[in-house]
């Protein structure tokens, strides 16, 4: 028997979405095919259709696993520090280094917009990489200033949330996505000093007093 028919379906699966990053990493997702990908992974076009609708669908499958591995990073990071302002900081650094890999700048920047559309890459984007950095964001404010408004705490979170999805695609892009990196760090360094500048001594404007 062919020794590709005795491997389990979860073995199939993840076998065609390993060779799939690997794929739309190196040339993109309009030049590469069904065909390539499951030679590559060595298993039948039926067997490809048995766990995907299509090229889509496996491309959201390896998009779904970039962003896994850049996720799992992040959380690692910050959870490697006690205290909640070395979290953010640890955490943002490792954003910054996710979105450098070639497989995040290809897959999830470069493809993932157009491929998903918009409406379902955001669905996408909000429960993966970006949304650890969000919440890395809410527990700074959540263990350093207990007081503050829930509301207020969730429009910052917001706002901070935005701008690294800003940030993180710039230097995807970048020419030069190391040097972006460390103008993108130091720029949200600063956002970071003036919250803890508010956090540590009030601010007016933002826990204002009758």
């Amino acid at each position: 028997m062919d020794p590709r028919r005795q491997r389990f379906p979860a073995e199939t699966r993840s076998a065609l979405v390993d060779v799939a990053v690997r794929l739309f990493t190196e040339g993109g997702y309009a030049a590469t095919s069904l065909d390539a990908i499951v030679a590559g992974a060595e298993v039948s076009k039926g067997a490809l259709y048995h766990h995907f609708s299509g090229k889509q669908a496996i491309f959201e499958a390896a998009l779904e696993q970039v962003e896994q591995r850049a996720t799992l990073g992040i959380a690692a990071a910050a959870d490697g520090h006690d205290d909640p302002w070395e979290q953010a900081h640890a955490g943002l650094r490792a954003f910054l280094q996710a979105v450098q890999e070639p497989g995040y700048r290809q897959i999830v920047v470069s493809d993932g917009p157009s491929v998903l559309g918009p409406e379902r890459f955001r669905e996408q984007e909000s429960r993966s990489t970006y949304a650890v950095v969000h919440q890395v964001v809410r527990s700074l404010l959540a263990a350093t200033d207990g007081g503050r408004d829930a509301a207020m705490v969730d429009t910052f979170a917001r706002i901070f949330f935005g701008a690294m999805s800003a940030v993180g695609g710039s230097v995807a892009v970048s020419d030069d996505p190391t040097a972006a990196a460390v103008r993108a760090e130091t720029a949200v360094g600063m956002v970071l000093a003036g919250l803890r500048q508010v956090v540590e001594h009030g601010d007016p404007v933002l826990d204002p007093t009758p």
